[in-house]
């Protein structure tokens, strides 16, 4: 199943403005009743609280879900939530994942590298340092 872009240009499909018809066609066969439920309970508290929180809520989950199986298709997002669940299960990252540490720890080095071609003490840095 495919989903055409809610949103035009280059392919995207940031789901933003999606309806909830649009978000339910683009999800997995196995996400729809999961939607169909969250969605007939958000409305029920909306009507009973006279509060559409709850709606606005429930519609940016299942829009985030639409997107990322549109964008992965739907076999790429089972593949992911496959692989998120092993992960979880086993505590073990998959072969060739860099844990967020050291992502973290590469992008704090990265930036207090001196930028290439900036050469340290030169005369434009004692003209700024005096005035």
């Amino acid at each position: 199943m495919t989903a055409e872009p809610v949103d035009g240009g280059l392919g995207a499909v940031p789901f933003s403005d999606a309806t909830p018809a649009q978000v339910r066609a683009a999800l997995a066969p196995e996400d729809v009743p999961l939607f169909d439920a969250a969605w007939q309970a958000c409305m029920a508290e909306a009507t009973r609280d006279l509060d559409l929180a709850a709606v606005f809520e429930t519609l940016t989950v299942w829009r985030r879900t639409a997107r990322t199986t549109t964008a992965l298709d739907v076999d790429g997002y089972r593949r992911m939530l496959a692989r998120a669940e092993r992960t979880l299960a086993t505590g073990q990252l998959p072969a060739g994942t860099v844990p967020v540490a050291d992502v973290q720890a590469r992008i704090t080095a990265r930036l207090t590298r001196p930028s290439p071609g900036v050469a340290r003490g030169t005369a434009d840095d004692e003209v700024a340092a005096t005035g």
